[in-house]
């Protein structure tokens, strides 16, 4: 009877929750068995003796099976995602340990399978590779290289392509390179675990983050650990992106832990309760600093996620100095030891403008009318650039006035009993002061991925991560469906190999289709965040 309770998963009580079981469990079976089936479409083979890992079928399989299957793992996962998100809302209680067993066991059994989805595991493994032969990859392509058995395993476009990641990113797929040697497939392996481990890890700062609620835990996990749409992208595709959600969710649960004994009224004193939320203690705000400076040298956009902090320490200058001062060195440093053309390619990447992104749609109706001459990325850099600090103080708006204190008041001082039980009390806790800063970030991030001209589905696992923190808000729903369709859109984000007959996969639904279904999201966004922040209240500086 013990064990019963022990792993209820509480499907028995809603038929959403049958179905975000069944549709995750479903999901990640089919993304375990594209990798166990072995090189494809979708999986880029791995040179190196067959007896080391990751390891695989070698099966062989059909590209339009392959295909298939991935389109069948991100609309499953999407359905289990989007199901579990409503039954927690009706009352689903899964138990959150064993969602992040499952999870955690997902990123063990992917490590050891051949990644899938994209090819960018082999670019991660030239860089090492590069770095490990004395070259700079922040100067130097895989076409320099040539004869070398990792850098020939790169594919095009990437090949003379520079590395655009940070120095932390490249440290790791250099550590992975000396472990890996002339192998791709040793070196890969190691590079999948750094990426499990980080993933883990997240997964298990978020669970401690949400451990004084069962029910935060279950959303948690459910939105990062067992999501099956980052398993499919973040573990499956061995993205370094989640290197960089680590030490960034590090950095917002790290400082705060323990930052008010659990005892003390939450607001008893709101000031000082801010001020030791990121970074309590002054050795905690050093590592708080440290650990966005990491993040931001593995990715530079995970440096959106610093506003959280910077917001919720705008009262103290000195503890802002600490935080910020040890995040600046932090990045001067790895990027001073990467040398002078580390930031070379991150600057040409921010002008950069993917296949299925709104802008697009912008940019072939200025060459329509304009001409095609140019292509204007310069004026949509700068709408983007608009729209993302449009968006941004919007968010923040509406997510700081969801429960969250207003300066001069507290539950005490509410005016009815759903004030202080109801959103209040969703809120306020030992992760209340935390939460603040999480929100923030939550807005800034989330503005960023609807605004960048240059978006990939595997960029939103910051979001996911981020969102984990907070209370539920309807971003969580447009986050899925977000994730989802453009999760779509690059089924498959390899393109070598793809069969004829599905060309239209990149022509017609990435580049037509798929614009015009996430400009309809983006719409719907700004449409409910204007009218929630006209009846917002924010708490005054």
């Amino acid at each position: 009877m013990c064990w019963n309770r022990a792993v209820d998963w509480g499907v028995g009580r809603g038929w959403w929750a049958r179905v975000a079981v069944a549709g995750g469990v479903l999901s990640v079976v089919v993304t375990v068995a594209i990798g166990a089936l072995g090189p494809s479409v979708v999986v880029p083979r791995l040179p190196g003796p067959a007896w080391q890992p990751p390891y695989s079928l070698d099966a062989r399989p059909d590209g339009h099976l392959v295909v298939g299957l991935e389109a069948a793992a991100v609309l499953l996962g999407a359905l289990g995602l989007a199901a579990g998100l409503l039954a927690l809302r009706r009352g689903w209680r899964p138990d959150p340990r064993l969602l992040l067993l499952a999870g955690c066991l997902a990123a063990v059994v992917l490590a050891f399978l051949p990644p899938s989805g994209s090819a960018d595991h082999l670019n991660y493994a030239a860089y090492g590779r590069m770095v490990a032969l004395g070259h700079d990859p922040y100067a130097t392509g895989a076409v320099d290289l040539p004869g070398d058995p990792i850098a020939d395993s790169v594919e095009l476009p990437w090949r003379e392509e520079p590395s655009v990641y940070g120095p932390v990113a490249t440290a790791v797929q250099a550590l992975a390179s000396l472990v890996g040697g002339d192998s791709v497939r040793l070196t890969v392996f190691v590079l999948a675990l750094f990426n499990a481990a980080a993933f883990v890890t997240t997964a298990l700062l978020l669970h401690r983050h949400t451990r004084n609620d069962p029910a935060r835990q279950a959303r948690a996990a459910l939105l990062w650990t067992a999501n099956p749409l980052l398993i499919y992208q973040l573990l499956a595709g061995m993205h370094v992106d989640t290197l960089a959600v680590v030490f960034v969710v590090g950095a917002l649960t790290i400082g705060g832990l323990g930052s008010r004994p659990p005892s003390t009224p939450p607001l008893l004193d709101e000031t000082s309760s801010r001020l030791r939320a990121v970074g309590g203690r002054a050795g905690s705000r050093w590592v708080s600093g440290a650990l966005l400076g990491l993040g931001i040298a593995v990715k530079a956009n995970a440096g959106l996620v610093a506003l959280g902090p910077a917001w919720l320490l705008r009262g103290s200058p000195k503890r802002l100095a600490i935080v910020a001062g040890s995040a600046t060195v932090t990045v001067l440093v790895a990027y001073v030891l990467a040398g002078r053309h580390s930031l070379d390619q991150v600057l040409h990447a921010s002008k950069s403008l993917s296949l299925a992104t709104p802008w697009r749609l912008l940019q072939y109706g200025l060459q329509a009318v304009v001409g095609k001459g140019s292509a204007y990325r310069g004026w949509i850099q700068a709408g983007s650039l608009l729209l993302l600090a449009i968006l941004a103080v919007t968010l923040s708006r509406v997510l700081l006035s969801r429960g969250l204190p207003i300066s001069g008041t507290s539950p005490r001082g509410a005016s009815s009993p759903e004030t202080s039980s109801g959103v209040w009390a969703s809120v306020v806790g030992p992760w209340g002061e935390r939460e603040e800063a999480a929100r923030v970030a939550v807005a800034v991030v989330a503005a960023w991925l609807v605004a960048t001209p240059y978006a990939l589905p595997w960029y939103d696992g910051l979001g996911f991560a981020l969102l984990a923190m907070i209370t539920a808000t309807p971003l969580d729903g447009f986050m899925t469906a977000r994730l989802a369709v453009l999760s779509l859109a690059y089924v498959p984000a390899r393109q070598k190999l793809l069969p004829d007959d599905l060309q239209w996969l990149v022509t017609v639904w990435r580049g037509q289709v798929v614009p015009w279904l996430l400009l309809t999201l983006t719409a719907a966004l700004v449409w409910w965040a204007v009218r929630a922040a006209r009846r917002a209240r924010t708490p005054r500086a």
